[in-house]
């Protein structure tokens, strides 16, 4: 059995003071096509986990070539070391019940806009709800307003919703202008963030009055989501 600790930085900028061990796992007899020793790994530290996650997410270039959407985002000074993230999460609603999948870290829920990854501005969400407010994030790659389509053979705008529950895509309708179709989707948004607040998957009252406050006013949506 070995495990793995290490004092290389993490993609040059992450520090891994951890005193244990944070990989556990057994090298197999089979090896791989370069001959090296098969390693499977048999425990993961969750505080770990989450901490090179987020490091990697900041500040690996090959991540970034499938996620763009995180070239401008760093973390805080602070929780580039790994022991001063740790003892935040250990203070945090971060554990879920048997048979659900793990929480997700959550970076501008909170702050609207915010790039940076700090205690004062992180939080644990649910896959769901994770998935609810990223569900149009980068799929309006048109020139109209997020959620707008024009429709040529009826000469109108449409938009469309999905909901948090069930996914299912919802249509609004057909519009006059870019604006009515826009803003018909931000108040059906808003209407299933405040369900989803009041709901079982939400847990930190924090993250209840975001979702309700998110979508709340009915003006141009100018967050990039």
């Amino acid at each position: 059995r070995r495990g793995v600790m290490s004092n290389k930085l993490l993609y040059g900028v992450g520090i891994n003071d951890a005193d244990y061990v944070v990989n556990r796992g057994v090298y197999l007899e089979e090896r791989h096509l370069n001959g090296k020793k098969k390693w499977i790994s048999t425990w993961k530290c969750p505080y770990y986990t989450k901490w090179k996650s987020m490091i990697e997410r900041c500040y690996s270039e090959k991540h970034q070539i499938t996620n763009p959407a995180y070239k401008d985002v760093t973390v805080c000074e602070e929780w580039l070391t790994f022991s001063n993230f740790r003892k935040w999460m250990v203070s945090q609603p971060w554990q879920v019940k048997e048979g659900e999948s793990s929480l997700h870290l959550d970076k501008d829920i909170l702050l609207k806009g915010n790039k940076v990854y700090s205690p004062e501005a992180c939080v644990f969400v649910s896959r769901l709800v994770n998935n609810f407010i990223n569900t149009n994030r980068g799929k309006n790659k048109s020139k109209y307003l997020l959620s707008c389509y024009w429709r040529e053979n009826s000469n109108k705008f449409t938009s469309n919703c999905n909901s948090y529950f069930d996914n299912k895509v919802i249509h609004l309708g057909y519009f006059n202008t870019e604006l009515e179709s826009h803003l018909a989707w931000k108040k059906q948004k808003h209407i299933y963030s405040c369900a989803l607040a009041d709901s079982e998957y939400v847990t930190d009252e924090r993250v209840a009055e975001a979702l309700r406050n998110k979508y709340k006013n009915y003006t141009i949506y100018e967050e990039e989501l």
